[in-house]
């Protein structure tokens, strides 16, 4: 209760405040989150800004984990942050010491919203601006004492030119103590004066070089700029992001970039390895590279690479052109290779290939992991029955926490294969996808026990799969009694289909046939959600719509 009334309240401050600093006078430094929070989802940059450029705190975390009823960020409201957080550098009122933008991306070219792209791109120039911004401060403070000290050679020209005028000058304690312009006998030469000059200029000049760093050795170390704040980011590189990338990675100013999850698209291998060569070693969490040619030598390169990050634990591998194939020349050192790379991966706890082709290597690849897996995705690998026989028996079977199979064919032959897999991975199985395997109502029938004995599971996908009403239905059944299970992706029944389908479809039919109009599609759904009405699971999420399935938003 306490917590949504103050959330109501920093909701309509942020609403009506006068758009100036002053307001912020008057706030507890505890009231800056839910005032920052309320200022996003009400879509307020300059209460944003204001509140990011005066932020009490060390840390600043504006991103996080996609959960239900969650919103993607205004574009102008993460532009007004990144903006602040520079200008704070400069305000002794802001304590900010980490930014922390990991999660806070949405889905690119959505609304108004900033995908990962663009908030990589945003992130960089913040990092660059902030040192062109030191170097304009020092650049005003060196005119400022160019100045200062040219006022101090005119005034000392003055007085010398008076002297001369008149011979003598008075003795003055004060300016034979401070200045030191002046001698014993009240005289002074023009030589001494200039001499006198040069020396308190060279003092300034040397003051100056402490205070300002506008010396000439500064210039040439002005890579060692001290470190004023570290900005935490997931980015996201491709061809059009990659020298934005590399210049921000490689800028010393006062502003430090971070990566926790890296993903690249469409660069080369060369490219990559450089973009690791610079990334900091310590915070990398994952790297997923998409849509890359690296080629079985190019993923043997960076493996090594990897290694040199601690805390890595997640790699993902999508459409990179592996083409593993026995007639392939050197094949076996190749594959060697990656096995000791993957090996050195001792934190690996995610791995996902995607279209590899990879067809009775698994063994070679995930028995040289030290660790078991906790998440594994294998869709469109064309795993093979001895492949799926390895990985019941394995020594990740019993930790997988998530499990994708899709798009690889599943028969007779390999059920005992599976229905072993599940049983090893039954206690701590949360996530299931078997989407496109083929499964018909007789193998459906097969894996139900199987399924039931995951008492763990939130979410299963069977999305594309061969299935009549009557085979939905008893999956229906079968999920309601699964107590944890939140989500349920299914097939549309063959029945919904126009006439001319094939009697055993595959998932590319079933995904182009058109859908019947004269049946009524919403029979379906009434149908099985009747099941779950009867058995009062009125928790359980039931969905065809492939496209916007997303288990992530199981709690």
């Amino acid at each position: 209760m306490v917590h949504c009334l103050v959330s109501l309240c920093a909701r309509e401050v942020v609403r009506s405040h006068s758009s100036s600093p002053s307001w912020l006078v008057w706030v507890p430094r505890e009231l800056y989150r839910p005032l920052l929070e309320a200022a996003f989802a009400s879509g307020r940059p300059l209460a944003v800004g204001e509140l990011a450029q005066w932020w009490p705190e060390r840390t600043l975390r504006v991103g996080g984990p996609k959960t239900k009823g969650s919103f993607s960020p205004n574009r102008l409201c993460v532009q007004a942050l990144l903006l602040a957080v520079v200008r704070g550098l400069s305000d002794q009122r802001c304590a900010l010491q980490v930014l922390d933008l990991c999660g806070l991306h949405g889905d690119e070219g959505t609304g108004d919203s900033m995908g990962g792209w663009s908030l990589t791109v945003a992130a960089c120039t913040m990092v660059v601006q902030a040192k062109a911004g030191v170097k304009r401060t020092q650049k005003k403070d060196g005119d400022r004492e160019r100045k200062r000290i040219s006022a101090l050679e005119r005034e000392m020209d003055l007085k010398r030119e008076r002297a001369q005028k008149n011979g003598t000058t008075k003795p003055n304690s004060d300016d034979a103590s401070n200045r030191g312009v002046t001698g014993f006998s009240g005289f002074t030469s023009e030589q001494d004066l200039t001499k006198g000059v040069r020396r308190r200029m060279e003092m300034e000049r040397k003051k100056g070089t402490t205070e300002t760093g506008l010396d000439s050795k500064v210039d040439k170390k002005e890579d060692n700029c001290d470190v004023l704040a570290h900005v935490r980011a997931d980015l996201f590189v491709n061809a059009r992001s990659w020298e934005r990338v590399r210049v921000a990675l490689t800028t010393s100013g006062p502003l430090k970039l971070q990566c926790r999850y890296l993903r690249v698209e469409e660069i080369s291998v060369s490219s990559i390895r450089t973009l690791l060569s610079l990334l900091p070693r310590i915070g990398l969490l994952g790297v997923d590279i998409r849509y890359t040619s690296l080629g079985v030598a190019g993923l043997a390169e960076l493996l090594p690479l990897l290694s040199s990050f601690p805390s890595l634990n997640s790699l993902r591998l999508h459409y990179c052109n592996l083409d593993f194939r026995r007639d392939q020349f050197e094949q076996e050192d190749t594959l060697r290779d990656l096995s000791q790379g993957l090996a050195c991966l001792q934190e690996l706890r995610r791995l996902s290939l995607t279209a590899l082709r990879l067809p009775g290597q698994l063994r070679v690849l995930l028995s040289s992991l030290p660790q078991p897996l906790e998440i594994l995705e294998l869709p469109y690998l064309s795993l093979s029955p001895s492949d799926l026989a390895y990985l019941s028996c394995s020594h990740h079977a019993s930790a997988l926490q998530q499990l994708d199979l899709s798009e690889n064919r599943l028969e007779d032959s390999t059920l005992p294969s599976i229905r072993r897999l599940l049983s090893q991975a039954s206690s701590s199985l949360q996530h299931l996808s078997l989407s496109g395997c083929g499964l018909t109502d007789s193998l459906l029938g097969l894996l139900l026990p199987s399924f039931g004995c995951c008492r763990a599971l939130k979410s299963l996908a069977l999305a594309l799969n061969p299935l009549s009403m009557a085979g939905l239905l008893d999956l229906v059944q079968m999920a309601v009694r699964l107590p944890n299970l939140r989500q349920l992706l299914y097939p549309n029944p063959l029945e919904d289909y126009q006439p001319g389908l094939p009697d055993l479809p595959s998932s590319a039919q079933l995904l182009d046939w058109p859908l019947d109009e004269s049946t009524d599609i919403n029979m379906t759904s009434s149908q099985l959600n009747r099941v779950l009405l009867d058995s009062g699971r009125t928790d359980l999420l039931l969905t065809c719509d492939l496209l916007n399935y997303d288990k992530d938003l199981v709690v």
